[in-house]
């Protein structure tokens, strides 16, 4: 249904598709990869787009896509955003807090280490 009414609004097929992948929230190179075109194709596209749709940026593209859009289509477009590339788990992990002693490990003392800030130093390491 978008497809159509941004037809009609004298976008062409590819400029449709184009603001369709845009409302669904993908970036200029996702829809670069999707279209197997070039980034600077997508960026002339959507000049294109804005000027014909008199709007300014992908936020107003979007604001005006959405009344457009069939119940179907915003429910691929949140999808979209729930289902985007996250950052690995391992980037998003605490590093816990110890109070191991800091240094070499074959180091045999019966000193407690000190703590300082959180980590542990007990002072016999030699740099």
């Amino acid at each position: 249904m978008l497809r159509e009414v941004l037809l009609k609004e004298g976008l062409s097929n590819r400029e449709s598709e184009v603001a369709e992948l845009v409302t669904q929230g993908l970036s200029n190179k996702e829809v670069a990869n999707r279209l197997f075109v070039t980034e600077k194709t997508v960026k002339f596209h959507l000049t294109n787009i804005y000027k014909k749709m008199n709007v300014k940026s992908r936020a107003q593209l979007i604001v005006w896509c959405l009344p457009n859009m069939t119940f179907a289509e915003r429910q691929e477009q949140s999808q979209g955003v729930q289902n985007a590339p996250q950052a690995p788990a391992h980037q998003n992990q605490a590093i816990p807090m110890g109070n191991a002693p800091v240094g070499n490990s074959n180091t045999t003392t019966n000193q407690e280490p000190e703590i300082i800030g959180g980590i542990a130093n007990d002072r016999k390491i030699g740099y």
